[in-house]
């Protein structure tokens, strides 16, 4: 059921001129059941304002509540947001009735697989020795005693080694950058003058600013929006003056070395089976001057900003492209004029000929759909449910029946991935479960407009609208293999361009932006792949020429072998 293009605000009524005493006298004639003709006109526009003022309330709540959100953060967990009743209370812990993804609940899951959804409680936030995977391990000897001594206490017994060895953690703090002042012993002969330099320890290295310098300040810039001036102020303090141009030219030679394995990236992510597309905005100094140079010139033929090409569009983006390959997740950042769906036109040049249309998870706006070539697309249910979650407060019964049973698929999928089950065992599961539940969603949506209990121009009524207009892409998981629920995965990646956006502002020129979408790609690919990027980051350097020859052989999920098969031929 679609909505009229005149059905998205509401029309404002003619004001409505009448004194006190005559809605007094018109109050007192529909008490009495006396109404006159002229009456029913000043009821109409009575009712006509009453309706436009509930719309308008309405919409201010809704506008104020996303900028609550904006300021102090948001959760859309449903035991968060969805309002307790008695059934939810004699249900007790646990009882759930749909409250939040995860929790058990009487959905006709076994006992035995309730306890393997549910989630684990909180732990106590400390960090066992496994999670120091960067930490350097020194092993301490016993000073007194060795295997094949008696022992001190029984003196009967020898000692052996013990499986398991003692652990202590000690964390020492220290600067970002640290320096080391070689102070070089002159020694002058006394008769000829001439000078004799104590040499450099070989340790020392050649260059000032070594790998691993590089390799933090792009990590600490691109990957945990620590902007170069910050670090300049920070390093001041602590007496290692690393000055913010400088910082740009230490980092420059490493995005050279970087962008070798990154175009491989791209590459290979383009042969993915499954790409998540979104958007987020971005400032890039130069485009926005020359869109200022450009201010007088009108778009030809009256063409709207963005309907246009995007040489002549004025909004900057930065998209987030992710891409699934086999067992490795690759995340793509490309900033400019370029809307999402245009690159990932520009990824998809890449893709071999004989690999078919792959899925495509993004929103439903078509800026995210490609032009030139053919995906599967399905569209994120999480962004679907959101709009409910905006409107819980002013619609509770009916935004909770929507989250509630979405909450019961969200499970269902949770539940494919605790048992590990492959694409096809995944799709038999939803189609069993969580197709009724998605038709019983359907035909309620329907039957609000139908039995008029929802009216189509309102908040709740363009929200179901959306839902209906987009129903098959949202259901894509009930009939496609493998195809998401959401975008969520990709939001989060995201999450680290804005983290720039927030602390750095903009981006000076292009390739400055190009910079921050070569680092930014590499460091979040390492964090999916369970790789340390910043010793990534370093090795890369280190190995430049052979990463230069063979950018494949130095990607974050087989670097290491090569690092190994380097070492055996050595």
């Amino acid at each position: 059921m679609g909505k009229k293009k005149n059905q998205k605000t509401p029309v404002t009524p003619q004001p409505l001129e009448i004194s006190l005493e005559e809605t007094e006298e018109l109050l007192k004639r529909i008490e009495e059941k006396k109404l006159e003709d002229k009456d029913f006109e000043k009821i109409k526009a009575f009712i006509k304002s009453f309706v436009f003022i509930q719309r308008l309330l309405e919409r201010q709540k809704l506008s104020i509540k996303k900028l609550k959100n904006l300021f102090f953060g948001k959760t859309e967990k449903s035991k968060n947001i969805l309002p307790e009743t008695e059934s939810d209370k004699d249900k007790g812990e646990g009882g759930g009735g749909g409250g939040g993804e995860g929790e058990a609940s009487g959905n006709g899951i076994e006992d035995s697989k309730k306890k393997k959804v549910k989630k684990k409680k909180k732990g106590h936030g400390k960090n066992g020795a496994s999670a120091y995977v960067g930490a350097e391990e020194i092993y301490i000897s016993h000073k007194k005693l060795k295997v094949g001594q008696l022992c001190p206490d029984c003196e009967k017994g020898k000692l052996y080694k013990w499986d398991k060895d003692g652990i202590e953690i000690r964390i020492k703090g220290s600067a970002p950058l640290k320096a080391r002042v070689y102070r070089l012993e002159k020694l002058r002969c006394a008769l000829c003058g001439e000078l004799y330099t104590a040499e450099l320890p070989q340790e020392a290295g050649e260059d000032k600013y070594d790998a691993e310098a590089g390799a933090i300040i792009s990590l600490l810039k691109y990957g945990s929006g620590f902007p170069y001036y910050r670090l300049d102020n920070f390093q001041k303090a602590v007496g290692v003056p690393v000055p913010a141009s400088t910082q740009w030219d230490i980092i420059y030679p490493v995005f050279e070395t970087a962008v070798h394995p990154y175009e491989e990236l791209v590459r290979q992510a383009a042969q993915g089976e499954l790409f998540h597309t979104d958007d987020t905005g971005v400032k890039i100094l130069s485009i926005m001057k020359e869109n200022k140079e450009k201010k007088e010139v009108e778009v030809e033929e009256g063409a709207a900003d963005g309907d246009c090409g995007c040489e002549t569009r004025k909004a900057t983006y930065t998209s987030g492209i992710m891409s699934k390959i086999g067992d490795h997740l690759i995340v793509l950042y490309l900033s400019g004029r370029k809307y999402a769906g245009e690159n990932l036109d520009e990824v998809l040049r890449r893709r071999a000929m004989d690999r078919g249309p792959p899925l495509q998870m993004c929103d439903a706006l078509n800026q995210n759909y490609p032009k030139e070539f053919d995906t599967i697309i399905v569209n994120c249910l999480s962004h679907g449910r959101r709009k409910f979650v905006e409107l819980i407060e002013s619609y509770p019964r009916e935004c909770r029946f929507v989250i509630e049973t979405l909450a019961e698929v969200y499970k269902y999928d949770e539940e494919a991935k605790v048992e590990k089950m492959t694409p096809s065992e995944r799709l038999c599961l939803h189609q069993k479960k969580s197709k009724p539940l998605m038709d019983k969603l359907e035909q309620w949506f329907e039957e609000q407009f139908a039995q008029k209990k929802i009216e189509p121009n309102s908040n709740l009524g363009q929200v179901i609208n959306y839902m209906q207009n987009h129903w098959q892409k949202l259901t894509g998981f009930l009939r496609i293999e493998g195809a998401p629920l959401d975008n969520n995965c990709l939001e989060r990646a995201l999450k680290v361009a804005i983290l720039n956006r927030k602390n750095a502002y903009f981006y000076k020129t292009e390739n400055g932006a190009h910079v921050g979408d070569v680092f930014m790609s590499i460091i979040e690919t390492c964090r999916l792949a369970k790789v340390n990027p910043f010793e990534y980051l370093t090795m890369l350097q280190k190995n430049a020429i052979d990463v230069l020859n063979n950018p494949a052989k130095w990607l974050p999920w087989n670097y290491k072998e090569t690092i190994a098969a380097i070492a055996r031929v050595q």
